[in-house]
């Protein structure tokens, strides 16, 4: 879909309940790592119902999730989900991580267009001591 400016919905949630500006819900990369409590009550309760319970979380704040996995090694769990905003996000991973079971971070994404524009920005900086 081509949005005003030329702008893209490539990678992104279009809400068709929206105002222009809400049009577009941020994407978060979902990582987590269970506590060995956490372990013991997913191997008790199983993957379905723990994805079952993370999307319960995640559409608690207004969110989606696109696509969640589950893996092994460093991180346990892999997903893409969508808020409508920073603050939707943030309060899940607080109540994620308040549980003590799992250890979960939310990290933003960004479109290859959001890239260009980033890019194309010229801020000044001052690194400290310079």
């Amino acid at each position: 879909m081509l949005l005003e400016g030329g702008a893209t919905t490539v990678g992104r949630v279009v809400r068709g309940d929206a105002t222009e500006s809400e049009l577009i819900m941020p994407k978060f990369l979902l990582q987590g790592s269970y506590t060995p409590e956490g372990v013991k009550g997913l191997m008790a309760e199983g993957g379905s119902a723990r994805l079952a319970a993370g999307t319960a979380a995640v559409e608690s704040a207004g969110g989606t999730v696109e696509s969640l996995y589950f893996a092994y090694g460093d991180t346990d769990v892999l997903g893409i989900c969508d808020f409508p905003d920073a603050a939707g996000a943030a309060a899940v991973s607080l109540l994620i991580n308040a549980s003590g079971a799992i250890s979960v971070t939310l990290t933003p994404l960004i479109t290859a267009e959001e890239l260009d524009a980033a890019a194309a920005k010229t801020p000044s900086y001052r690194a400290p001591g310079v």
